[in-house]
């Protein structure tokens, strides 16, 4: 299927978490510190709260427990 990470288009399996997609993409992040650190997803299991993106236009979204939809539209900063 097609999704695409901050206006780049990629090709993903059926299954696959966006924080899967977010990473095997090349991105090195899913969201900032307030200090300004790059973070990325650390307990896959949406208890730290490490992953989270904009799906579809809604910020803070777990992107561990969200599944990857055909045409999905994923931003990190």
């Amino acid at each position: 299927m097609q999704i695409k990470i901050n206006n780049r288009e990629f090709e993903v399996g059926t299954g696959t978490s966006v924080a899967s997609a977010v990473m095997n993409s090349g991105f090195n992040q899913t969201r900032s510190s307030v200090t300004g650190e790059s973070r990325l997803p650390f307990c896959g299991m949406g208890i730290c709260y490490e992953c989270r993106v904009a799906i579809n236009g809604v910020a803070y979204e777990r992107s561990c427990l969200v599944m990857c939809e055909e045409g999905m539209e994923i931003n990190t900063p």
